[in-house]
């Protein structure tokens, strides 16, 4: 029998990190600020409904549009010689080795209204456009901080698609559409529910990138719960009961993309 002190340093983090936090969340949701058990937290909830679609819509075309991206360049990667993988994936990482807010700061010098976009578009004879402080704004830094989650595990996934099986559906007369929708997509699909799901969980929680890009009018629930524990409108009971809905959220993203993975075994044994 294998031992199990190695993983008694992980329980430990787990415990303290993630279940102990989980705790106190989920206490003060159903409590008020006497300790008293209430529903009223998550009907307050409720008004912040234009707020939570506002996210999840958000974070779910950001989510599109960094498949649609990274699907191609990451099968690119995927067939190229290891030398040139190891070099396009170190620039796809090179990014993400300086600071978030760094990066995101960057944008805002592109996007603002004198901004390297609008001195462009000025000098080629053309009208200056509002992209500051917008929800295009927000999606654009949604997608340049979380394109590389998308690629990473799609590139890990398809560098293990060998080749004679694209070579053998070729020689039994498949044309491209025919390669890519029988045995490339599938294959891939384990990858695709890890980039979705670490997307959509990243960008339905963010804060940093709507404060900066999107400004005061376009906040998410990542700004709605530090606004309850940092902001002038204190409440850490209602930021709780915020949370536990970001959680059920995220969850039932985790569940759907598990469900899509679970289906792919099935697939993956017609090539077994």
């Amino acid at each position: 029998m294998k031992s199990k002190i190695p993983a008694v340093p992980y329980l430990i983090w787990t415990l303290v990190f993630v279940l102990v936090p989980l705790f106190l969340v989920i206490y003060f949701a159903f409590t008020n600020q006497r300790g008293d058990f209430t529903l009223d937290n998550f009907s307050s909830v409720t008004a912040f409904t234009p707020v939570i679609m506002r996210s999840v819509i958000l974070a779910t075309i950001a989510t599109i549009i960094c498949l649609i991206l990274a699907y191609p360049l990451s099968y690119y990667i995927s067939r190229q010689e290891k030398t040139i993988q190891h070099a396009l994936i170190m620039l796809v990482m090179l990014p993400m080795w300086m600071n978030f807010l760094l990066r995101t700061y960057a944008w805002m010098s592109i996007l603002e209204n004198n901004g390297l976009i609008n001195k462009a578009l000025l000098f080629m004879g053309l009208s200056p456009v509002k992209l500051i402080n917008t929800q295009a704004a927000v999606l654009i830094g949604m997608v340049y901080n979380y394109l590389p989650f998308m690629i990473l595990p799609l590139y890990s996934v398809m560098t293990k698609i060998h080749q004679s099986l694209i070579e053998a559906s070729q020689d039994l007369g498949a044309n491209s559409f025919n390669v890519f929708s029988k045995v490339i997509f599938p294959l891939s699909l384990p990858g695709m529910a890890a980039g979705v799901t670490m997307v959509f969980v990243a960008a339905v929680s963010t804060f940093v990138i709507s404060r900066m890009l999107g400004g005061g009018s376009n906040i998410l629930i990542g700004d709605l719960i530090e606004m309850q524990f940092l902001g002038m409108s204190y409440n850490p009971n209602l930021g709780s009961a915020i949370s536990l809905v970001l959680i059920v959220i995220s969850l039932c993203a985790i569940m759907l993309m598990q469900q899509i993975d679970e289906e792919d075994e099935d697939v993956k044994g017609m090539f077994l």
